[in-house]
């Protein structure tokens, strides 16, 4: 388990997926460019089995901004976009209303 002061050191936001790219190394994987607010970063996320590009682009998603950025399959990542997985059902994560990206999540 984790405290609350851990807890707290993540930075979940809200971004606005600006644009979707297949992964050039991975058939799994997609290369997302968010927006967070002003700035603008890209992720890797394996959620291309479940959503097709245009599904995605200008979808409002939940990220955990703060992760040490990672190499995968040769693409850096700059954050971590949540989704959840019901059998087969993978779902990102959504505001149920309309919120600026970058607010943040508490």
């Amino acid at each position: 388990m984790i405290n609350i002061e851990e807890f707290k050191k993540l930075d979940i936001r809200i971004a606005r997926i600006k644009s979707v790219a297949d992964h050039p190394n991975a058939d799994r994987l997609y290369v997302v460019r968010l927006a967070i607010g002003e700035e603008e970063r890209e992720v890797v996320a394996g959620i291309k089995k479940s959503y097709s590009k245009e599904e995605l682009v200008d979808k409002l998603v939940v990220v955990v901004g703060n992760l040490e950025p990672a190499i995968i399959r040769g693409v850096e990542s700059k954050g971590m976009i949540l989704a959840t997985q019901d059998g087969e059902t993978l779902a990102v994560l959504s505001p149920d209303r309309p919120v600026a990206p970058g607010s943040i999540v508490k």
